[in-house]
């Protein structure tokens, strides 16, 4: 069995902290409304993908940004329907809050940028194959 320490629970806030850092910076945001982006999107992805790649994609975020991605998860909440790329947005808006001077699609793609810096080039493949086309648009590919 893994002995937790208190330093453990340091180093995963620091982390937290440093990815809701990039976002700020990436957006010119205060850290706040940097971390809310960071969870509706995380959210929103989370509901759109297949549950197998939603649980590869989470076993490499760090630990408390894993927390935040399955907060609020209700696994029978399927794929049933279309998605499309406004619908995304809307998720993601609905779950942030409305700010009328936001740029839906380049928050959701500093975002988006943050994933492909600190997950494995492999994975951020799959997770973009298993995306429909229009919201493969949002992800930008470096």
């Amino acid at each position: 069995m893994t002995k937790t320490t208190i330093s453990n629970f340091s180093q995963a806030a620091q982390q937290a902290q440093h990815w809701a850092n990039e976002v700020a910076g990436e957006l010119d945001w205060d850290v706040p409304r940097a971390y809310r982006l960071l969870k509706a999107v995380l959210h929103a992805l989370r509901d759109w993908l297949p549950p197998e790649e939603m649980s590869d994609l989470a076993a490499q975020l760090p630990t408390l940004i894993r927390g935040v991605f399955f907060e609020g998860w209700r696994p029978l909440n399927g794929l049933g329907h279309e998605r499309r790329k406004d619908d995304f947005i809307i998720a993601v808006r609905r779950e942030f809050g409305f700010e009328a001077e936001v740029d839906f699609d380049r928050a959701i793609g500093a975002v988006f940028h943050l994933l492909d810096r600190h997950i494995s080039a492999g994975e951020i493949d799959q997770v973009r194959n298993s995306m429909r086309r229009a919201l493969r648009q949002l992800w930008p590919v470096d």
